[in-house]
């Protein structure tokens, strides 16, 4: 599938493969992921989709969803490689996975994900609104 009419771009409806899935999070600014992390979260994506960049067949865009397929959906791993930004890949993405999850999810599916900086204005744009003061984000610093 080309990439809204870019040529040289294929949308592939299935995670990348582990190594790409690190050096795309260490590309595009992601915290580092180790290879064993990388194969044990992959398979547990409900859905996931990457961007290859045809001439190279090297993965230059990614995002997942995990959660519990019913009405719990989480984005994760939303990644576009420096090179390649800029060209809508992202937006690609992004309409590839809430289109999997409009598909599945019966009535008004709740849909989360961790917006950091340079991804907020995307996220925006499909409707992303921050949740803060009423609910925000946390996390388990140490386990």
């Amino acid at each position: 599938m080309i990439v809204d009419g870019r040529p040289g771009y294929r949308l592939i409806p299935t995670a990348p493969s582990p190594e790409a899935y690190c050096e795309l999070r260490r590309a595009s600014g992601l915290s580092p992921k180790t290879l064993a992390q990388a194969s044990a979260a992959i398979p547990g994506s409900w859905a996931a989709c990457h961007v290859v960049e045809e001439s190279t067949g090297e993965a230059v865009a990614m995002g997942r969803v995990i959660g519990d397929g019913g009405w719990y959906f989480h984005i994760a791993d939303m990644a576009t490689h420096p090179d390649h930004q800029r060209l809508g890949l992202g937006a690609r993405v992004m309409e590839w996975l809430l289109d999997s999850i409009r598909a599945a999810a019966e009535d008004e599916p709740y849909v989360t994900l961790m917006a950091d900086e340079p991804g907020r204005p995307l996220y925006r744009r499909f409707g992303f609104q921050e949740t803060g003061p009423t609910s925000i984000g946390m996390k388990l610093m140490t386990l």
